[in-house]
């Protein structure tokens, strides 16, 4: 089979998977590679730019890990009208929606998709079907792939794909482009991170003719000029760019490549004051309170590893995402973002800025307080300068009962205060709220509450109440396990990310 027969197949084949399979993912990047210090100071170009650079230690700074995409064109169906109306963008009127076709990454979750399992997230995509990948290092986010024949293989959770012309095994990596980027080099010659920083190595060499590395630099903007990307190789003498053979929406192509530490970057021109459109996406995350309902929204770059970053941090504190779909037009780096509502929600901080932070921080994102929900609630996100719409959705109380029914199962209250009463009976402080919640909810009588405040050290008195709500039964470990998700949230949080 010829190579663009094998290609067209293969991206007609994976279209409709890939579109949801980043829901899925759970990969990140990691940070164990060669530090600047490891690295020599000079930056080297390829051949045809004569050009060498020299740079100093590189500092940390945040960049983005892997990215998730491939192009496609793709219309709304006209059968499902929610679905058109979740993600628009319009200077005219906020009851008019896009209908018009749009590029957009093949990942983007839409309220239609269904989720793929998560053991099909770490495959490829091959001639054949499915190719599974090993995980050599979960917490490295390292793995080993073997393709067993000639032909294309995507990945479709980050857009990283190859043309193999026999059998080869291939070896990946995630790396962070803060270790090894120049601040000062990427201030002066305005460099901006494009895609993933994967570190690849190949066995046997020379079967790979192509390797498509994702990107998130929108080009249907017509704002980005296609020479302004290159692919940074990061090695012993340095940092060597290369220019790819082509770049596509979402993918830039090496032919025939060397594999090392490698990514895409874009090198613009000073003082053109170009604005970088880019693909992004927002997440949102229900938390459930009878009283006081709480959404929290966030907007950043269609970046896998930060979607999983952001998944892991709401983990923590039980929220539950819920399903919608990104921006249908690209948003551009550095821009201000209004979000705002329904007329009764409360929102802080009103103001959001789209840019990077590296998956290891805290991503920035707004508190939607919105009281009992009874009825459908509008979040809308506008660009501020230009007062666009850009962004719009709508949750009703039934999508929050079906999200919450369908969350993952956790562990129950007996398992959970069993697996953790070492570090309860260890790191319970004030007793007296939790006491007086146990005495009114009439787990505990008077003179079991005074038992336990008269145990003579705070180990004691919680090893007290703990064996005590432990042979009232169930029931009473519940109301004990609700008192102190009240009481003490920060230290129940923590015991919960144990769990994960």
């Amino acid at each position: 089979m010829e190579k663009d027969t094998f290609k067209d197949e293969i991206q007609e084949m994976s279209s409709d998977r890939v579109r949801s399979s980043s829901l899925t993912w759970r990969c990140g990047y990691c940070s164990t590679f060669k530090t600047s210090s490891e690295v020599s100071s000079r930056l080297w170009f390829s051949p045809e730019y004569e050009e060498v650079v020299t740079v100093e230690p590189t500092p940390y700074i945040t960049a983005p890990g892997p990215w998730s995409g491939k192009e496609a064109v793709s219309k709304a169906p006209d059968s499902t009208e929610t679905e058109q109306q979740e993600s628009s963008q319009t200077q005219e009127s906020e009851e008019t929606w896009s209908e018009e076709k749009t590029l957009v990454p093949l990942w983007a979750p839409t309220l239609s998709s269904l989720a793929v399992p998560a053991c099909q997230s770490n495959q490829f995509l091959g001639p054949e079907g499915h190719v599974g990948i090993e995980v050599i290092d979960k917490s490295a986010n390292r793995y080993s792939v073997h393709f067993p024949m000639a032909g294309f293989y995507l990945w479709p959770v980050t857009g990283l794909g190859f043309l193999v012309t026999a059998p080869v095994t291939v070896r990946i990596a995630f790396d962070s482009w803060g270790q090894h980027l120049d601040l000062k080099l990427q201030h002066e010659k305005q460099w901006v991170v494009a895609g993933p920083l994967f570190d690849v190595s190949v066995e046997p060499e020379g079967v790979i003719t192509e390797i498509h590395l994702p990107h998130i630099i929108s080009l249907p903007a017509n704002e980005v000029d296609i020479s302004w990307f290159h692919v940074a190789h990061f090695k012993d003498e340095g940092m060597v760019l290369e220019r790819p053979a082509r770049v596509e929406p979402f993918y830039a192509v090496l032919e025939n490549p060397s594999f090392s530490l490698m990514g895409i970057l874009l090198r613009i021109v000073s003082g053109t004051g170009v604005s970088v459109p880019i693909t992004s996406t927002t997440l949102i995350y229900y938390h459930f309170h009878p009283e006081d309902t709480k959404f929290h929204l966030y907007l950043i770059p269609s970046d896998s590893s930060l979607i999983k970053a952001v998944d892991d941090e709401e983990a923590k504190f039980c929220g539950v995402r819920l399903q919608t779909s990104p921006p249908v037009d690209p948003l551009n780096f550095g821009s201000r973002y209004i979000v705002s509502g329904s007329a009764h929600l409360e929102i802080m901080p009103q103001e959001l800025k789209l840019s990077y932070r590296s998956p290891g921080e805290i991503q920035v994102f707004s508190k939607v307080f919105a009281g009992r929900i009874e009825e459908p609630i509008v979040l809308e996100v506008t660009e501020k300068r230009h007062k666009t719409l850009v962004w719009r959705t709508l949750v009703k109380p039934v999508e929050l009962q079906f999200q919450a029914a369908s969350a993952p199962p956790t562990l129950s209250v007996v398992a959970f205060m069993k697996e953790h009463r070492r570090h309860l009976q260890a790191r319970l402080g004030d007793l007296n709220g939790i006491l007086d919640d146990l005495q009114d909810s009439e787990v505990l009588t008077e003179e079991e509450k005074e038992l336990v405040q008269q145990s003579p050290t705070q180990q004691r008195k919680n090893e007290t109440l703990l064996r005590m709500v432990e042979r009232k039964g169930p029931q009473a470990l519940e109301i004990l396990f609700k008192s102190l998700n009240q009481r003490d949230p920060y230290l129940m949080s923590y015991l919960r990310q144990q769990s994960l």
